[in-house]
């Protein structure tokens, strides 16, 4: 979404284990996975600025991640049908050399339609939600689940851009 805006972007992956501790709130669990993945790839980088992101989906308390299998997957679906759920996307940025980092959380409230068991075995068979928080992807096939939204569109799509702009042109100066 970045590019898109024109941002000269270099994209670095950065891989830690995706688990909630037992009792952690959704908001916490969501910013700690964002530090970590900043905190990995601005080590490697430390005169840029780094931007990382991580987006949960939450339901009483409940985090789902991205699922492991189809099965898995099927059952978010089934536990998120006919709900409303919270998309929580925290992100972080860091300097180190300039010893600045931020981290900030954007919630989006949204609504599921009642699925039937057969519109979640054919989603779950097109493979799109695997890799994704939740198991759905509200900018592809998964937008059929979506009742309503009350927020961030681009938060559900992972990245709140509005707010991540606004952050980068505090703390970094950026304009577009």
């Amino acid at each position: 979404m970045l590019k898109d805006l024109g941002l000269d972007l270099k994209i670095v992956p950065a891989e830690i284990p995706e688990i909630p501790d037992r009792y952690e709130d959704p908001v916490r669990f969501s910013q700690r996975m964002a530090r970590g993945k900043v905190d990995i790839v601005s080590a490697r980088y430390p005169e840029d600025w780094v931007l990382a992101a991580d987006t949960v989906v939450a339901l009483h308390g409940a985090v789902f991640g991205k699922p492991k299998h189809d099965r898995e997957a099927a059952a978010f679906l089934q536990a998120l049908s006919g709900k409303t759920h919270r998309v929580i996307t925290s992100f972080c940025l860091k300097n180190v050399s300039r010893g600045s980092s931020v981290t900030r959380s954007v919630s989006t409230q949204v609504t599921f339609k009642e699925l039937s068991l057969q519109e979640i075995s054919w989603y779950v068979q097109t493979g799109e939600p695997r890799g994704k928080a939740g198991a759905y992807a509200i900018q592809g096939k998964g937008a059929f689940c979506v009742k309503k939204i009350r927020g961030s569109y681009t938060n559900v799509v992972g990245l709140p851009v509005t707010e991540v702009l606004e952050a980068l042109g505090k703390y970094a100066g950026f304009q577009l």
